[in-house]
């Protein structure tokens, strides 16, 4: 059995984030001491390495519960997407780490289509999405869907610029308290768009998704490069606030 500071130690997971977990039910701890410690087994961590590798593809901590409890869940075909998204990540590396290693040694040639060819990420994000799909059995995601129906990739495009056009105003607030009021409007705002445009975004998926943004990886990468470092962790706490306040 492992403490909860030693499977953070062990996997990256912040402690906060593993206390999270153990809270909404994603991931209990297999015992709780008398003195209130949390432990986990082996069979624990085998699920935190499920919910890491569904959080590659981008979903909600909710989704994620929903998909691990579901008696048919299917671990060798995770496992099978996530090692083929992780192979097109790779090979894409390497095409920008070849690109690179051109331009310092000869420098830029003419530029072309083919010079702009290591950038492209869509195969990625077919892949990422196609995978998803196939377990969109949430009622959130099956209202996306609905959603995005007859929407173009130029129009998801435009959708996730003006996301992020959120998280960059979170940027210029981020030195102000987590529950100022400029904080807790953009934390309204983001829910109110994210149901317009995607889902009915409750407190419960919100709270999530908090969770999610400081979760690292390309999630919380993008946030702080376009609000500045530490803005993935500021939104998340705007967040809890916001869902606080509403608690309260």
């Amino acid at each position: 059995m492992m403490t909860v500071k030693e499977v953070s130690d062990m996997s990256g997971v912040s402690i906060r984030s593993l206390h999270h977990y153990d809270r909404i039910g994603l991931l209990p701890a297999t015992e709780v001491t008398a003195a209130g410690y949390r432990l986990y087994d082996d069979k624990a961590l085998e699920r935190l390495q499920m919910i890491l590798l569904f959080k590659e593809l981008q979903f909600p901590l909710k989704d994620i519960k929903e998909i691990l409890d579901d008696p048919n869940f299917d671990r060798s075909k995770a496992l099978e997407q996530q090692i083929r998204l992780l192979q097109l990540r790779k090979e894409h590396l390497e095409k920008l780490i070849d690109l690179a290693t051109g331009i310092k040694m000869i420098g830029v040639k003419k530029m072309s289509k083919l010079s702009f060819d290591a950038f492209d990420t869509r195969k990625i994000d077919e892949y990422a999405a196609q995978a998803k799909a196939s377990w969109g059995k949430t009622e959130a995601w099956k209202e996306y869907e609905e959603k995005s129906a007859g929407r173009s990739k130029e129009d998801d495009k435009l959708l996730g610029m003006k996301m992020m056009e959120i998280f960059s105003e979170f940027g210029q607030v981020k030195d102000q308290a987590p529950e100022s009021e400029a904080a807790q409007s953009l934390v309204k705002r983001l829910q109110d768009y994210i149901t317009e445009n995607f889902y009915t975004c409750t407190d419960a998926i919100l709270e999530s998704l908090g969770q999610m943004y400081v979760g690292g990886g390309d999630m919380t990468a993008n946030i702080d490069q376009v609000g500045g470092q530490g803005t993935a962790e500021f939104v998340n706490a705007a967040i809890e606030s916001y869902i606080l306040e509403k608690l309260s």
